[in-house]
């Protein structure tokens, strides 16, 4: 009979309060898997950044087992044919791992995996890392059950791993497919578990009390933020440890990071509940409104707008793989508003940029930064003033966009204004924002858009918010310009 426990990892590079892990090996000599898939690596929302920061986080990992007694098993190719490798070679008592929230090519693996398991009576344990509910039928009482989750105790690592004889690990592929580009990154940040534990053990002895003062502007957020969302988006940390760790601190800088963590499952818990919005709006309504236009994606993706602010933005995310979200939204809100690209274009670039990509997170944040959800006020990210705000002086400006150097302060996020042939944006920055405003509201106010925003707001709604009904809540609200300064915070 059968005894070899198989504990498939994806973005769960750990062995610290890694449940799987622990219950698999009380059941008998367990298999480690990583299996790298290269038709997953070959999909548009990957980038190697990405590849870069999990395969450092994999190298750890290994190490991580081989202490314990079983170095990490890598493989590269389709899951379902390794795993029936694994099945035919040795027999395979159970398979253990996460549950998982990816994005749309994972959703459809992970049901070609449970077909597999289900043809050859294996059982599949799968085990929820965050606070997500897997076929949740309200959103009532959501907040107390992530409480209840995030209180469970954290699980040690197993103290040994027996052995397993006759099994090369394998090795860790420079690439994992041929078509992933090229893609420098110079200062991104390092991946694995002990990089992750130094950024959350500095952010809570040195950043946290500045935390909600620099968490803004691009001047500070790079240091004052606490940097964990890659580590949590490769599960180097885990959700629970790092709330936990963050409860035996105290102050408001920590109680906003706490509730930012609580927001991450949130959203991520949308796209849990349906996956489709990936690839389509939220709203009916709102469906092929934009239309792509590829000489302004490529200004966007360049960072070369001619808005300096947004080029400056864009530009540093390229170099880092990070940004603070109030400039992810205003980047988001530039080229969804004044640019009238649509949110899946742009949000396939931004997911490639982004080390720290969790598609919950993202698309939901696309959808709602492009006023596609219908359930949030519009709210047009005003640029200039943005710049202006967190960049008073042009520090971020001038050291991302050098040919505007000798541009004075007084014009340089509108330098433009000076005249004497410096080039004019790609779009007028006030008349479109006022142009996307008037086709938003049009839209809303068309008959039956009320009836489909209030089921989404059923649905997918915090119940923390204590929102009423959008119609209700339109009557009392007329159309207002806005600049951003009130959207939530996502930032880590």
């Amino acid at each position: 009979m059968a005894t070899l426990q198989i504990v498939w990892f994806k973005r769960d590079l750990r062995t610290v309060d890694h449940r799987p892990l622990a219950e698999a090996a009380a059941h008998g000599p367990l298999l480690p898997l990583f299996v790298v898939e290269p038709e997953l690596w070959s999909q548009p929302d990957a980038s190697e950044r990405q590849w870069m920061f999990c395969r450092e986080s994999l190298q750890e990992l290994r190490e991580s087992t081989a202490a314990l007694g079983q170095p990490l098993v890598v493989r590269s190719g389709d899951v379902v044919e390794v795993l029936e490798r694994a099945r035919r070679q040795f027999g395979v008592a159970r398979l253990w791992s996460h549950e998982e929230t990816g994005n749309g090519w994972t959703y459809q693996r992970d049901k070609r995996v449970a077909a597999w398991a289900r043809l050859n009576g294996i059982a599949w344990m799968e085990i929820p890392q965050f606070g997500v509910v897997r076929r949740m039928k309200s959103r009532n009482g959501w907040a107390r059950c992530w409480e209840n989750q995030m209180a469970e105790p954290l699980v040690a690592a197993p103290p040994s791993l027996q052995p397993l004889e006759l099994i090369d690990p394998g090795v860790i592929p420079e690439r994992p497919c041929r078509e992933l580009a090229n893609d420098p990154c110079p200062q991104r940040q390092r991946g694995g578990r002990l990089s992750g534990l130094r950024e959350l053990n500095d952010f809570l002895r040195f950043r946290a009390p500045r935390y909600q003062r620099a968490m803004s502007s691009p001047n500070t957020a790079f240091k004052g933020c606490s940097r964990l969302s890659a580590y949590l988006t490769w599960g180097c940390v885990s959700m629970r440890e790092v709330l936990q760790t963050s409860r035996s601190h105290s102050g408001r800088g920590i109680r906003s990071f706490e509730s930012r963590l609580h927001w991450h499952c949130h959203f991520i818990q949308k796209l849990e509940d349906q996956p489709a919005i990936e690839f389509s709006d939220f709203h009916p309504f709102m469906r092929g409104i934009r239309q792509g236009d590829d000489e302004r994606m490529q200004a966007w993706c360049e960072g070369r707008t001619g808005v300096p602010f947004v080029d400056a933005c864009m530009r540093a995310l390229r170099a880092h793989g990070w940004i603070n979200f109030r400039m992810r939204a205003m980047l988001m809100s530039f080229a969804s508003y004044n640019l009238w690209l649509p949110w899946r274009e742009t949000g396939l670039h931004l997911a490639r940029q982004f080390v720290d990509y969790e598609p919950g997170i993202h698309w939901s944040q696309c959808q709602m930064q492009s006023g596609s959800t219908s359930i949030n006020t519009i709210r047009i990210y005003n640029p200039i003033k943005q710049g202006q705000d967190h960049d008073p002086e042009g520090h971020f400006i001038r050291e991302w966009c050098p040919e505007l150097s000798d541009v004075p302060a007084i014009h340089l996020h509108e330098p433009w204004s000076l005249g004497g042939g410096m080039p004019e944006p790609i779009v007028d920055v006030t008349t479109s924002m006022q142009s996307a405003k008037d086709r938003i509201w049009e839209i809303r106010r068309s008959a039956g858009f009320d009836r489909h925003a209030d089921a989404i707001q059923r649905k997918h709604g915090s119940r923390r918010a204590g929102l009423k009904p959008v119609a209700s809540r339109r009557r009392r609200r007329a159309p207002r310009q806005d600049d951003g300064t009130q959207q939530l915070e996502l930032t880590l």
